[in-house]
């Protein structure tokens, strides 16, 4: 096989020059594959994957990148999830149901549920989960969504009670996230057991993954035998390893690259419109940023079209500053922020930079786009005379302990939440991932107060107000929401667009099935 460079593969898609990506690579001649027939079982679904790193995880809890995300959905189940509609989705509750004051929420489990060890799935098992999320020594990624918890109890079989120290309305939506798994009561990740319809073989952070067939999952039994997760640094070796049937799928396709697939009878690509978004953060706490008219001066600069264009080819939506576009409440009618040099300039002057700025953005392909995004800005910034130096750096250096969250100017990612979830992420001096060290003590209140009003429309109102702060002072800079591309053989069978933003239809590989020639 013959290797390209992203910029051969650029190049030939801009010249309309698929034919020449795909003849470099040699296809073999298109098979007719029964994909109408019946589901047929067996067979391994091997997954490309970029931004893995060493830092990778298989803790059911704290997920970082899309690989990780991936293992973590196929390998572990939460009481509900959000479905291709982004409805919530009973898994292991049949039941979660809230007091009418939303301060004790009730849970009923599903009958027989197993984990893959055949262990049965408690109550018990759902105390443990989250308080190893809350331990306060040791917060995994969900802890700032449930730390309200005041104490469980097992009421039964089958059955628990959540109370909690403050009314929170919104409780079943944070247990919905992929990083809310159940595990047994006991739980070692370093020999880990889930509920999900695959277990784990074998795991080499940032290299490989197999996951094998759970045979006590409790639902519909998966099709496949195991699925291998392979992590690639680049995506021009991913893409290569697609054309050359060496993989049968792969996530988060750059934008500019799906004509490729487009013209390769042999593959087709998922589509799905998501809330996922690559913003770039601003430290809010140290200069430049500490200063609002610079943050608003920065965002200013871009030019949120070209960046949704050129970043993504156009396949996604503009971005407007504020997170959680799936939100009900998130405010559309606020007026789209538009490019304005000449005001950006006057907010520089303003805040002490009538020459211009220089600024380093930290930077690493954590995500599709990531690197062409800093790029794109880079180039719109100079024109207020905004000089933004890219610090490339791969991504166990990006993720390392001490850089991640400590950079003054950054990128990062965020899959599709409601905004009050998201808040719990990155918005409050409590939460796991606070890049831009946000830290408003009103701010917090008001979205811990949201959080109780049982009321959709006052609570509806009360988000507009916290997105109407974000949207004016906030430290990101929110350009556009990516429409997710995967890519994969014709013969893979069983993929659905989904809106949560993870690959390949949020990697829900249990209804995947390999078709027959």
């Amino acid at each position: 096989m013959v290797q390209m460079t992203r910029r051969q593969l650029l190049r030939a898609t801009a010249l309309g020059g698929a034919t020449f990506a795909l003849a470099s690579c040699s296809p073999s001649p298109v098979e007719h594959f029964d994909v109408e027939g019946p589901p047929k079982r067996g067979g391994t679904l091997r997954v490309g994957l970029v931004g893995g790193s060493s830092t990778d995880t298989v803790d059911a809890h704290i997920p970082t990148s899309s690989s990780d995300a991936t293992r973590l959905i196929n390998m572990y189940d939460s009481l509900v999830r959000r479905d291709e509609n982004y409805d919530l989705e009973y898994r292991l509750a049949t039941a979660v149901e809230p007091s009418p004051d939303a301060t004790e929420w009730t849970v009923t489990l599903r009958e027989g549920v197993q984990f893959s060890d055949g262990r049965p799935v408690r109550p018990e098992d759902v105390i443990f989960s989250y308080d190893r999320i809350r331990d306060p020594d040791d917060p995994k990624s969900g802890a700032a969504s449930i730390n309200h918890i005041d104490y469980m109890e097992a009421t039964g079989p089958r059955e628990l009670r959540i109370v909690l120290s403050e009314a929170d309305a919104t409780l079943v939506d944070s247990l919905a996230e992929y990083q809310m798994g159940i595990v047994p009561e006991g739980y070692d990740p370093k020999n880990p057991v889930g509920s999900g319809p695959f277990k784990l073989e074998y795991f080499s952070p940032g290299q490989s993954t197999t996951l094998v067939r759970n045979d006590n999952y409790w639902g519909k039994a998966p099709l496949l035998d195991s699925v291998e997760i392979i992590d690639f640094q680049e995506e021009d070796a991913m893409l290569n390893a697609l054309l050359s049937s060496q993989v049968d799928a792969i996530g988060n396709l750059n934008h500019s690259l799906a004509r490729v697939i487009e013209a390769d009878p042999r593959l087709s690509t998922l589509v799905s419109e998501t809330g996922m978004w690559l913003p770039l953060t601003m430290r809010v706490d140290v200069a430049p940023f500490d200063d609002v008219r610079v943050r608003r001066a920065m965002r200013l600069v871009a030019d949120r079209t070209q960046l949704v264009d050129q970043v993504y080819s156009g396949e996604g939506q503009l971005g407007n500053d504020m997170f959680s576009l799936y939100d009900p409440a998130y405010p559309k009618d606020f007026p789209q922020r538009e490019q304005n040099i000449e005001e950006a300039k006057r907010l520089l002057a303003e805040a002490g930079y009538p020459d211009g700025l220089d600024v380093t953005l930290n930077a690493a392909e954590i995500q599709t786009g990531a690197l062409r995004s800093a790029q794109v800005f880079a180039e719109q910034a100079s024109a207020a005379g905004i000089h933004v130096h890219i610090n490339q750096v791969d991504s166990s250096t990006f993720f390392a302990d001490g850089n991640y969250l400590e950079y003054p100017f950054a990128l990062t990612f965020y899959y599709t939440r409601n905004f009050l979830q998201q808040v719990n992420q990155c918005a409050t001096a409590a939460s796991p991932f606070n890049e831009t060290h946000w830290s408003d003590d009103a701010f917090t209140a008001k979205a811990n107060k949201a959080r109780t009003i049982v009321d959709d429309g006052t609570r509806r109102e009360m988000i507009r107000e916290l997105q109407r702060q974000l949207y004016d002072d906030g430290g990101y800079i929110i350009w556009g929401f990516a429409n997710q591309i995967d890519a994969y053989q014709n013969y893979v069978v069983g993929l659905k667009t989904h809106p949560g933003g993870i690959p390949l239809g949020q990697a829900l590989f249990e209804r995947v099935w390999i078709a027959e020639a």
